[in-house]
């Protein structure tokens, strides 16, 4: 990963193009853990270049609208990149020095702020002439439509933003107010000769009566030593000072995303009012969409694959998977008639009922002929809410039994059962088919050099190495090998989704 440069700065002067024809500078906040799948989707989907990510977020450049970057499944919120620099000096014997180099964030390079806003307007423009098909963000024109969605932004979000560091701004932007008339008066006059061919309204339009908010998060060095309402408050009334904007905690035109810790300063502009992740389609949420997708992604999913999620619950798995790869076919089951209720009202707020087929039976009596299904993705259930009712085993054994050769699983486990699976590897613990009637088990995990950073690959070579010795050998209950590992994060709880592969049959028989 290419190291933090000291600031990045867009040209100071000249009329900026569209970001359709040079490209913009964004970045995505991410849950940990799922850095490297947003990479990669970003130079696929949007074939981004200058990709680079760090712990929870992921840089790139992009001429794509709009419309495409909306796509992104595993991204949690978009952002315009504003700043991104160093971290901030900080000196522990004055608040002030400090304060001072957090108003330089945007007395340093003022430039940098129009420029951003500058194109930050250009993309909101393009939307507007999207054609009528063409789904929009949200627009709260009532108080209850206004709230509506900020209750929703509330639910969705995970990564928490303070939303309390903008409550002092209303009140700071007053005493300024005075001070600002000529240069309030200056910027009404250059605007007014830019926008004279735009259509919208002056207050969306002129840089000068731009509204907004300031959402904050500190964590580290200054994190410990200033609140995040005191950076809120210095950077909200340094906008204030500079710019003529004026403070409007519920319903800004424009929002303004800050993040400081001892690694990084970062400022951003959220491209959407609403997170990536809140998904329209999801009536009834579920896991998180997010890591449904991701789970998707690693299973191979082809063209005419019968596709079952065993443990479906509210079936988000499924959704996410049927929408990005429309051409399988989908099975859900479950033992909950409140989770199938739920998965049913969200198939039919998707569209996805002639698609996705859901059945009530329990995961370890699955109604599928043997080496009936290709892929089986599933969120097994970390027993707080739903417990698994028999042990793992048999669950394994089910899924195992109803997979083809060469099929793919891929798990969401917790913490705890994770560790109770690796240790029957590390162990070297086996079911002999002598004693319970079934065949033998075992797992096998391959990570690279760079498993500290979390990025695993997939070893087909080592794969296929091991399945010539497997196959040697005698019949192993559980014919998976396990191909991939990948430790995420659930906001509060940590998880791992794993990936398998079925090696050889069942009943295939040691070589006399």
């Amino acid at each position: 990963m290419a190291a933090l440069e000291p600031e990045e700065k867009p040209p100071s002067s000249g009329e900026p193009l569209s970001p359709l024809q040079t490209g913009a500078r964004y970045f995505c906040t991410v849950g940990r853990g799922l850095e490297p799948f947003l990479t990669r989707e970003v130079q696929s989907r949007l074939a981004a270049t200058e990709v680079e990510y760090i712990s929870g977020k992921v840089f790139f450049t992009t001429n794509s609208g709009l419309t495409i970057l909306k796509q992104l499944k595993s991204a949690e919120r978009l952002f315009l990149l504003l700043k991104r620099q160093s971290p901030l000096i900080i000196s522990s014997g004055s608040k002030g020095k400090t304060f001072n180099e957090i108003q330089r964030l945007i007395t340093g390079d003022p430039m940098c702020w129009i420029h951003a806003v500058s194109i930050w307007k250009s993309l909101l423009e393009l939307e507007e002439k999207l054609p009528s098909g063409v789904s929009k963000p949200p627009k709260r024109k009532t108080e209850e439509n206004e709230n509506i969605i900020i209750k929703k932004f509330k639910i969705e979000q995970t990564l928490t933003m303070s939303e309390d560091t903008e409550c002092q701004l209303e009140k700071q932007k007053n005493d300024s107010i005075q001070e600002q008339k000529d240069l309030i008066t200056e910027k009404e006059n250059f605007q007014e000769e830019k926008s004279k061919n735009v259509g919208e309204k002056e207050v969306e339009h002129h840089q000068d009566k731009l509204t907004f908010r300031v959402s904050c998060r500190c964590s580290g060095t200054i994190g410990k030593i200033f609140t995040t309402e005191e950076v809120g408050r210095v950077i909200g009334t340094t906008l204030i000072k500079e710019f003529g904007w004026k403070a409007d905690l519920r319903n800004p035109s424009l929002e303004i995303f800050v993040h400081l810790n001892d690694t990084y300063s970062v400022v951003g502009i959220p491209i959407f009012r609403l997170p990536l992740a809140s998904r329209a389609y999801i009536k009834v949420a579920g896991l998180r969409s997010t890591i449904a997708w991701t789970m998707a992604s690693l299973a191979e999913i082809n063209i005419g694959a019968v596709v079952l999620d065993p443990m479906c619950g509210l079936g988000t798995i499924l959704l996410e998977a049927a929408k990005e790869w429309p051409n399988a076919y989908y099975l859900g089951a479950d033992v909950s008639d409140s989770q199938l209720l739920g998965a049913y009202d969200n198939l039919k707020s998707a569209n996805l009922m002639d698609r996705i087929e859901l059945l009530k039976f329990s995961v370890t009596e699955l109604p599928f002929l043997s080496e009936s299904v290709d892929v089986i993705i599933s969120d097994v259930p970390f027993g707080k809410k739903f417990k698994l009712g028999k042990d793992i085993k048999s669950i394994l054994h089910e899924m195992e039994r109803v997979l083809c050769v060469g099929g793919t699983i891929v798990l969401l486990l917790s913490e705890n059962l994770y560790r109770y699976l690796q240790d029957y590897k590390e162990s070297n613990i086996m079911w002999n088919s002598s004693k319970d009637n079934t065949n033998e088990f075992k797992f096998v995990q391959y990570v690279n050099a760079e498993e500290k950073n979390g990025i695993q690959e997939n070893v087909s070579s080592l794969f296929q190495d091991h399945r010539q010795e497997c196959l040697g050998k005698r019949p192993l209950f559980g014919t998976l090998m396990q191909m991939e590992c990948h430790k995420v994060s659930l906001g509060r709880t940590e998880a791992f989704i794993s990936k398998y592969k079925k090696i050889h049959a069942s009943g295939l028989q040691q070589p006399s």
